[in-house]
Parts: C-alpha cells; structure tokens; sequence
C-alpha cells in the first residue's frame, strides 16, 4: 500500500464525513485514492462529492448523523434541522409520520438524497439556532397547509391547549419567524389568553 493512501487514512476519523475537497489536500490523485479508500472500506460514498469514514461499536456500524451529512454538504453550520414528525409532540393531534427531513437555509433549495437519506432544503431568511417547542408550534402553522392534517381541529387543539406553551415565546417568534396568516392566529390567541 502507497504512503499516501496511508498517510490519508491517518488523517480519517472514524464517524467524520469527508467531501471530495477535503482529501485533495493530502493527495494529488484524490479521484483514484478516493476509489481504493471506497473498495477496501475505509470509506463510504454517500452521495456525489461526500464520502463517510465509518465508525465502529459493538453494534456494528454507525451511520453518520443527519447533522454531520448535511454540515458537509453546505460546508457551513448555519442551518436548521426539522422533522416534520417533531410535531407530533406538541400534543395537539397529529399522527402523520413522514420519511423527510427539513434543512432551513441560506444556500440551497430542493431535494437531495444524502446516505441514503431525504433531505428537503428550504431557503429561509432566518430562523432560530435552535428548535423549542414553540417555535416548533409556529413552524407547524405556516406549514400547515403542506401537511396531511386536520388544519381545524389542530387550530382547535392549540387553543385548547395553549397553557401548555409559554404565551409571550410564542408571540416573539411568531412575530420574528411566522408567516401572515401564522402571527395573525398567534396574536389572536395572546388577544385570548390576555382576556382570560
């Protein structure tokens, strides 16, 4: 075996995922090191450009997470992940399940199959650093219409159970990160809860 492809299998670690890009600094035959490190296992190719370093436990091999895909399909970390079966948890009546995964951004739009994976990637001007629960409520409303739900009786759910969520957060990030129709339902129901 060549020192290059040692030294690049040096560089690897288990669990990373690689672009194309990343290994050229340690070889100049990367297309050709790329398909030795893919037919000895060293490497998996996950889609075009990317490639995973497989990890190892005692339960076999571990799949790259959807955070590590998708950091390294952008090259950037400024981005948001929802799965539409978050919702789910909010408890207001949803039992669709859904085999996608929502990417908020700033660079790419569509849909692309990384590892095997379904990612939908969504241009958005801004969204939070993080999911809360209330943002993920304001997320659900302005994708209602996209969703296999009920709109009515969810709408119906939350009112009913909007003491279950801090009020004033929901009202913030609907303001911040809702849609017309979603700040127009949020500030109705922060009108509600204010009469109570």
């Amino acid at each position: 075996m060549s020192r290059v492809l040692e030294s690049i299998k040096l560089h690897l670690t288990p669990g990373n995922v690689y672009r194309r890009a990343d290994l050229e600094v340690w070889t100049t035959a990367v297309d050709r090191h790329l398909q030795m490190l893919t037919e000895d296992g060293t490497l998996k190719k996950l889609g075009r450009g990317l490639y995973y370093a497989p990890k190892e436990t005692k339960f076999g091999v571990t799949p790259p997470t959807e955070y590590a895909l998708v950091e390294r399909f952008l090259k950037d970390d400024n981005f948001l992940l929802v799965s539409p079966n978050a919702y789910n948890s909010l408890g207001l009546g949803t039992t669709q399940l859904y085999n996608t995964t929502w990417v908020y951004n700033h660079k790419r739009h569509g849909i692309f199959n990384l590892g095997g994976q379904k990612f939908l990637f969504k241009l958005k001007s801004s969204f939070p650093a993080s999911l809360s629960k209330e943002y993920l409520v304001i997320d659900f409303l302005n994708n209602l219409d996209e969703l296999a739900e009920d709109s009515e009786s969810v709408i119906m759910n939350l009112q009913k159970n909007e003491t279950r969520f801090d009020t004033d957060e929901l009202l913030k990030l609907g303001m911040r990160y809702g849609t017309a129709a979603t700040r127009k339902k949020i500030l109705a129901m922060a009108k509600e809860h204010k009469n109570k």
